[in-house]
């Protein structure tokens, strides 16, 4: 189960919608231990598509502050903004780190959908999202 605190969901979806028609991406900072997500980094999507996303150097800056935070990056977020929230083939081709949360924000209907699934070695298993202080 992916835990999200209600500031991080919000800030991960609006930054979703402001990113349209092109896909946005970010990075989820928290505690693995409790698969909780307390802080939202927002990133540039360099590969500027509609159909791909790609984080280079915000990585950086989100990893630099999470450390000072005392908290680990625990995962990325993206928009599918035409399709359902499922990983398709290149998403999960670049899920390279299996203790991450993988996060789809769908912009396909008018309410936004989130989704969350763990990937590891291409085996895709959707988890429960809560998002708490709703």
């Amino acid at each position: 189960m992916l835990r999200l605190a209600q500031p991080a969901y919000q800030r991960m979806v609006g930054h979703c919608l402001d990113g349209l028609p092109l896909e946005a991406c970010g990075l989820l900072g928290g505690h693995v231990d409790t698969a909780k997500a307390d802080v939202c980094y927002p990133c540039r999507n360099e590969a500027q598509s509609a159909k791909l996303y790609s984080i280079g150097i915000d990585y950086m800056h989100a990893e630099r502050d999470a450390d000072a935070r005392g908290i680990e990056i625990i995962g990325v977020f993206h928009s599918h903004t035409h399709t359902d929230p499922y990983p398709s083939p290149t998403d999960i081709a670049q899920a390279v780190d299996p203790a991450w949360h993988y996060v789809i924000v769908s912009l396909r209907d008018t309410a936004p959908m989130v989704r969350s699934y763990r990937i590891v070695d291409g085996t895709v298993v959707e988890e429960p999202v809560v998002v708490e202080g709703r």
